[in-house]
């Protein structure tokens, strides 16, 4: 009979029997289909709770086997739909093989019960108990993990050059026996002649896991059985490595009474005692010190072991190590000193020991200062610590350290700035720092901030009230351009001096403006394939977020303007509102006299000394009105 095989998919039942292509086949057959369909379900993953039960015993540790693994049906199975032929067929199929892994092993049953003497029966029926199962396990390696001394012993002496056979791990009896501190069975092997340097997949030898395990017996028995001490495991890591990292004394003791060399290195080029200063070990650090370790050691990037040391904090590690001579002045790879990484941390006892010992010159090579990392995590106490230290608060950063900032910057003070640290911006400036040295004038930032106390702090030690940004040029001050968004902090500006005649000296005057140029971040730019051309004020005015305030900014400058011209574009703005009709009469010339003369008297006065208006001999109503305070 034709039959046509369709896609997999449920069937339509009638009844309690199905329809389909199943009901011709022999049982033979459909348990060969169940066979198959078992595989196929296997592949694609479980999709029943007894699948999911079978997935999850194939992750179970490499221990456990096949015949160990049972599962007791529930007590009150839920409900199922009726079941037509190959459904029970499959049911069957299923059921086979849960019972077939739920089945006890007797080998193994004897193992786990001590029962020497049956397995000794077992040899003597002729029963092989030298073939491994799946997974490469013989009952010896199930003696081993088990520590049933009596039965290891009984398959020792039967099957000897069973001895050293791995599982598919790799694993050995002595392996195993360790790894579970059996102590009696570690012996037994060793005595036996088992080779103790037979190491897992990961290079692990039973010496190495005993020291991870902090094992002393098991490591002095492996010792004295000649076991390597200076094996390496997959990581380049030997036992006095994997020792020292769990701070265990009495193991180092041994390793290195066994021969083991106090400078291995691992992969990364990593001693043991770098181990012990990474992970604050002070007293495996003073153990291998005694031993004669390089107190110097340096992995493979150049690190230190007192530069770990200062990384991860450890204050006790770190004064040893510089009581032992410790170098302060080793570079890692990037050119840091443990004192950068101690200031980057904050961590102030550090700093405060690395301070007599650390090289100027060396500091200054690296292109950094411990200022800057200081500053940039905002750590006051080692900031106060490096400055009186007479640290130069000056010291920029190196072109290649400033090219990994957007912004360029290079000075310190830019990073407090930056991070609106009022407390560290004062430090800094009355220790000298000069407010005027990064592209982008700290002021601009603390504009942008809308700090008044920042900006007060740089204004008062020199600050350039008229800054501009040489990489983003404009034809006026990018003060007035930072203050834009905010008028009362404009006017702040304008009243200390800022220079708004610029402003109203266009390019294009009275004619017809170009579109206005595309922006990219938060500044104004040509296209990369030209020289940046200077921005005029109408342009950046002309912005769809500042456009809506153009009247009222402009009536703000007007008031420290003279006599000025509004460009053609500055006049489109005005006349879009009509409430602004008053600011374009204001504009135009002649302005009052009363204004000329205060804008000439403060030009006078200068910038910087506008701030100490009122300390000046001059009359209260003229000192008001110069500070804009009285307007008649």
């Amino acid at each position: 009979m034709a039959m046509e095989i369709s896609a997999p998919g449920p069937q339509r039942a009638i009844g309690n029997e199905e329809y389909s292509l199943y009901s011709s086949l022999s049982e033979e057959e459909l348990v060969q289909m169940a066979i198959e369909q078992s595989l196929a379900d296997k592949t694609r993953g479980p999709a029943t709770a007894e699948a999911t039960v079978s997935s999850r015993a194939n992750h179970q540790p490499a221990h456990f086997y096949p015949w160990t693994r049972s599962s007791a049906p529930p007590e009150n199975p839920p409900a199922r739909p009726p079941m037509g032929l190959f459904q029970g067929v499959m049911q069957k199929y299923n059921s086979l093989k849960t019972s077939q892994l739920a089945a006890v092993d007797p080998v193994l049953k004897a193992i786990k019960e001590g029962d020497k003497e049956g397995l000794e029966a077992m040899i003597k029926d002729g029963k092989n108990l030298a073939e491994p199962n799946g997974e490469g396990w013989l009952p010896l390696h199930e003696a081993a993990y088990y520590g049933q001394l009596g039965c290891l012993q009984v398959l020792q002496r039967a099957y000897p050059g069973a001895l050293d056979q791995r599982t598919l791990q790799e694993e050995t009896a002595l392996y195993l026996a360790t790894c579970r501190s059996h102590l009696d069975c570690v012996l037994s092997l060793l005595q036996a002649g088992a080779e103790p340097d037979i190491s897992n997949k990961s290079r692990e030898t039973p010496l190495y896991k005993a020291c991870e395990r902090k094992n002393a017996e098991a490591v002095r028995i492996l010792v004295q059985h000649r076991a390597d001490t200076n094996h390496r495991c997959n990581r380049g890591w030997t036992a006095l490595h994997e020792s020292v990292s769990r701070n265990d004394l009495e193991v180092m003791e041994i390793l290195v009474g066994g021969g083991a060399k106090v400078e291995a290195k691992n992969a990364y080029g990593i001693t043991p005692l770098f181990v012990a200063a990474q992970s604050g070990q002070l007293e495996a650090l003073r153990f291998l010190a005694k031993h004669g370790a390089d107190i110097n050691t340096q992995a493979s990037d150049s690190a230190s072991a007192l530069y770990e040391a200062c990384k991860n904090e450890h204050e006790d590690v770190v004064a040893f190590l510089l009581s032992q001579g410790a170098d302060a002045n080793k570079a890692n790879k990037d050119g840091l000193l443990p004192l950068h990484i101690a200031s980057r941390k904050g961590n102030y006892r550090i700093v405060q020991m690395l301070l007599p010992v650390t090289s100027r010159t060396r500091v200054r090579r690296s292109g950094i200062s411990p200022l800057h990392l200081a500053a940039e995590r905002n750590h006051d106490a080692v900031l106060e610590a490096l400055l009186d230290a007479r640290f130069d608060v000056n010291t920029p950063l190196a072109p290649e350290r400033a090219r990994l900032y957007e912004d360029r910057r290079t000075s310190a003070l830019y990073f407090a700035v930056v991070n609106n640290n009022v407390y560290a911006t004062e430090l800094l400036l009355l220790a000298g720092a000069d407010p005027n040295r990064d592209i982008i004038n700290p002021l601009l930032v603390a504009i942008r901030h809308g700090c008044l106390r920042t900006m007060q702090l740089l204004l008062d030690h020199g600050a350039n009230i008229d800054a501009y940004i040489t990489t983003h040029p404009t034809s006026f001050p990018a003060t007035i351009m930072f203050a834009m968004k905010c008028l009362s902090l404009l006017k702040f500006l304008m009243d200390l001096g800022c220079n708004g005649e610029p402003c109203f000296s266009c390019l294009y005057g009275n004619g017809p403006h170009p579109p206005a140029p595309q922006r990219s971040g938060r500044f104004y730019e040509a296209p990369v394939d030209k020289e940046p051309s200077v921005v005029q004020f109408c342009e950046v005015l002309s912005a769809p977020e500042v456009s809506r305030w153009a009247g009222p900014i402009i009536d703000v400058l007007l008031d420290y303007v003279g006599n000025v011209q509004l460009c053609s574009r500055l006049k489109e703005h005005i006349d879009s509102f009509e409430d602004w009709a008053i600011i374009k009469e204001k504009a135009e010339p002649p302005r009052p006299l009363a204004h000329l003369c205060r804008l000439q008297v403060r030009k006078a006065i200068g910038k910087y000394r506008i701030k100490l208006l009122d300390t000046l001999p001059l009359p209260g109503r003229l000192i008001r009105y110069l500070k804009y305070e009285n307007t008649q």
